[in-house]
């Protein structure tokens, strides 16, 4: 099952062999053959266990040593890091240079992940509130003590600038720092009961396993936007990270040891894309898995709804974007085009809060349209993410970049006009300019799909209430922006749009203290903030009579 579009083409051909493993010990080798049921004694004999962990080499990315301390290259099961009999690469996107090997785990090491987070839920769970927030902030300043290293792993796998990959990480560390005190504040409720022998109590309980399903854009922040609100609550989690990234996972699992928390509450699944789809359909098929968590595309969510669906697991999707961007004739069109920067661009507008449309009323349409372009000129520089200058990475791989040809070429064919870029950057493959269009339609693909990529589409109209109609005429709705200065219409048009958040006159919206989600097609639940951490808790009931 797939956690984005745009996965790669197979790196490797061969499969790895179900159940097939070596654990690498960290404490006694007897630990992980209990992982596995008492019955289940040919699994058990195929563990081979080593007498003593293997070193990670240092792997190197555009000329930049990453740490051999958090570089790792094996799954994450029970405490212990477990190599499989086959492995997948790790590329860079940047040069297309392989980073290293990772373990490719299959179905069988899932389910030994997933009956290792549901042994360890008991502990985790009585575990005091105090005890379990004061593990996560370890956990969290141990990120912020190691957030240059961390940041170099992002921009490795994943392509980023490094400056955007360090932000990644401060904003990655500022959910276990929130839910570290959320831990905390997980109330119940006392209700007046119609009786007088009768006291009635409402509690707050950790619903299980949870199975943590995470894309390439956002490495290492999707992952602790869930497992800290998971752990928080008292729930244990199984990551299965995206095929493309999975270093950011395992350096957070090495990371989360040191910290202290305990062998099997977080554990991790790489795997390749080939076996993707078998591990995917045990997490979501799993009895001991309660509550699934996904980022990804919405075609893939419903994937997993519908898995989900034979056990009525909780789920929580946070799926496609296609945000639309609206200036009205009020806006100041320089905080305009600032914002308009920042949210079509960052990360090479690969993320589900990416703006994909621009709506621009026609009274400043070309004036915003002028200085956008000069902005993106100025602005946006192209090239590997280790160089200091550098604000536009590479895309994640090729079919990235060809479907954002294809809209472009779409586009053009229809009538659009490439204002700026429009082409593949010299620089190799994966590299595409920053790319402006207008006269664009709403008959073109561009308008209609979610390019997930740096290509800024410009749709001009006369009426304001037009542009607000049709920027909610979507399925997927994450995210809405919008320029004004008109008070009237900054609330009118805030309430109207059909989106689960709202920008205005602000380009970045995200925080760790807000709710994040979409309605409709773009997904379930809302992640960060103080109604997060309900995505994995059970309300029960109870009545005290007989008094």
């Amino acid at each position: 099952i797939r956690s984005r579009q745009n996965s790669p083409p197979p790196g490797r051909r061969g499969r790895a062999v179900p159940g097939l493993c070596r654990a690498r010990r960290l404490s006694p080798s007897a630990a992980m053959a209990s992982l596995l049921p008492r019955g289940a004694a040919a699994a058990r004999r195929r563990l081979l266990l080593r007498p003593a962990p293997l070193a990670p080499g240092p792997v190197r990315a555009a000329s930049q040593a990453l740490s051999a301390a958090l570089v790792r290259r094996a799954g994450l099961v029970g405490g212990r890091w477990v190599e499989t009999a086959a492995a997948f690469p790790v590329q860079d996107p940047a040069s297309g240079e392989e980073l290293g090997r990772v373990s490719d785990c299959g179905a069988a090491e899932a389910r030994a992940a997933v009956r290792a987070a549901h042994e360890a839920g008991a502990a985790w769970g009585r575990l005091p509130a105090k005890e379990r927030s004061a593990r996560l902030r370890r956990w969290y300043e141990l990120m912020m003590e190691n957030k240059e290293e961390l940041a170099r792993i992002i921009t490795a796998e994943n392509g980023k600038p490094l400056r955007e990959a360090q932000g990644e990480i401060t904003y990655s560390a500022s959910f276990l720092e929130w839910f570290a005190e959320e831990a905390r504040r997980i109330y119940g409720d006392v209700i007046p009961a119609s009786a007088k022998d009768r006291r009635v109590l409402v509690l707050k309980q950790p619903v299980g396993v949870a199975a943590i399903i995470t894309p390439w854009n956002f490495p290492s922040a999707m992952i602790t936007r869930k497992v800290g609100a998971a752990l928080a609550a008292g729930c244990t989690v199984v990551v299965k990270p995206a095929e493309d990234t999975p270093l950011s996972a395992l350096a957070l699992g090495e990371l989360a040891n040191q910290a202290g928390i305990p062998a099997g509450v977080y554990n991790v699944v790489p795997c390749s894309r080939q076996q993707t789809a078998a591990v995917g359909e045990v997490l979501c098929t799993d009895p001991l898995v309660s509550k699934i968590s996904f980022t990804g595309s919405t075609a893939t969510g419903k994937i997993l709804l519908k898995h989900a669906a034979g056990t009525v697991k909780r789920v929580s999707m946070e799926l496609g974007g296609h945000a639309p961007f609206i200036v009205f004739d009020s806006a100041n069109v320089d905080r305009a085009v600032a914002g308009a920067l920042a949210s079509k661009y960052r990360n090479s507008g690969q993320t589900c809060v990416c703006t994909n449309r621009f709506l621009v009323q026609k009274g400043i349409h070309d004036e915003f349209v002028e200085k956008f372009a000069k902005a993106i000129d100025k602005e946006l520089h192209v090239g590997n993410g280790f160089d200091a200058k550098t604000t536009q990475g590479p895309l994640i791989n090729e079919k990235a970049v060809e479907k954002v040809e294809k809209h472009i070429k779409d586009a053009v064919s229809q009538g659009a006009s490439v204002v700026t870029g429009g082409k593949r950057h010299s620089l190799g493959k994966n590299f595409f300019e920053p790319t402006l269009l207008t006269n664009v339609t709403t008959k073109m693909l561009c308008t209609q799909e979610e390019t997930f990529g740096p290509l800024a589409p410009s749709l001009f109209q006369s009426s304001a209430i037009v542009l607000t109609d049709f920027s909610s005429c979507i399925c997927v709705c994450t995210t809405g922006y919008f320029y004004s200065q008109d008070p009237a219409q900054i609330w009118r048009v805030a309430e109207q749009l059909e989106v689960g958040m709202v920008g205005v006159n602000e380009g970045i919206i995200s925080s760790a203290e807000c709710p994040f989600g979409g309605v409709k097609e773009s997904g379930l639940g809302r992640e960060g903030s103080k109604y997060g951490i309900d995505e994995y808790l059970e309300i029960k009931y109870v009545c005290f009579g007989g008094l």
